[in-house]
């Protein structure tokens, strides 16, 4: 009982740090949503994990291909996303995840008088509550997971619209699932998460955002070495946005990425992975903004 009531009083410090306002996806994080093995917990027991993203996007995409960059007066979104992530198994079938994340965005375009502006912006985004049951087998190979995008971040910025903004203004609800299969050295593991905003907010609604992987690693590749080789197949699809603050003509996508990515275990109780998104589909409603790759590190402590 102890155990349970320091997780939750974590977790509730977590949410009680976040302000009230909001946190949105519309250039694609929410991709980093799925392909991490340690979101898939195989014991009980508690997590705690800080992972670092990163997107620069850069390049003016139009459909399928790169568009002159005249018909975008965005010019750049870079963006560092930093993470606090507190996973707890309080059962073996149930347990929690709670995401407290900051993002730190230059934005980049041509304004109104047709003058490039540019801006800043250091904020805390969206936080995730997420919980997890892992009682349909045995060996909690497969789990569902199951929560919401609470409106925490930062969506009033000047020179940012809606869908460029740290935070969305809306709460939002997660359901996923991943499932994962060990055999002579060879581990299997795929994961799904489908999210959806349960109303619009100050004439905003974000478009339903859908993500998958498909991930392999070898165990005993290296024996004096913890590192473990993975390679992934992540799906993305981001749908229209809705309302008089949005610009539907410009919004929505599919892509597809191949990610290379290893995870290092360097005591039974720490564990780094990392990986790069490579995008080889990439397609988009208008003209968007995208990343020639997607940087991700994480780094694990398991009390």
């Amino acid at each position: 009982m102890r155990h349970i009531a320091v997780s939750l009083c974590i977790a509730l410090l977590l949410l009680a740090a976040a302000p009230g306002d909001a946190f949105a996806c519309a250039c694609g994080c929410n991709v980093f949503s799925v392909g991490a093995p340690w979101m898939m917990p195989i014991s009980s027991g508690l997590g705690v994990y800080l992972h670092y993203n990163y997107m620069d996007q850069g390049k003016n995409w139009g459909n399928w291909q790169v568009a002159p960059a005249e018909s975008n007066e965005d010019r750049e979104i870079r963006t560092s996303f930093y993470t606090l992530s507190l996973q707890d198994m309080v059962s073996r079938d149930w347990g929690f995840m709670a995401e407290t994340p900051v993002w730190d965005r230059y934005f980049r375009t041509v304004d109104d008088d047709g003058n490039n502006a540019s801006v800043d912006h250091l904020a805390l985004g969206d936080m995730r509550l997420t919980g997890m049951y892992a009682g349909l087998s045995e060996d909690m190979s497969i789990g569902l997971q199951f929560g919401l995008k609470l409106p925490t971040g930062s969506f009033h910025q000047s020179l940012l619209d809606r869908d460029t903004q740290i935070g969305s203004g809306t709460t939002d609800l997660l359901l996923g699932g991943y499932w994962m299969r060990q055999e002579d050295g060879w581990g299997w593991y795929g994961q799904v998460m489908w999210q959806h905003a349960l109303g619009a907010r100050e004439g905003y609604l974000p478009g339903d955002s859908f993500d998958a992987n498909l991930g392999v690693h070898y165990d005993n590749l290296l024996n004096t070495i913890p590192i473990v080789p993975m390679l992934q197949i992540v799906g993305s699809f981001r749908a229209i946005d809705g309302g008089v603050n949005a610009d539907p003509p410009n919004t929505g996508y599919q892509r597809l990425y191949i990610a290379p990515g290893f995870e290092l275990v360097t005591s039974s109780r720490v564990n780094i992975f990392a990986d790069v998104r490579i995008p080889v589909m990439t397609h988009v409603r208008g003209y968007q903004l995208v990343a020639p790759a997607l940087y991700s590190l994480a780094i694990g402590y398991s009390v």
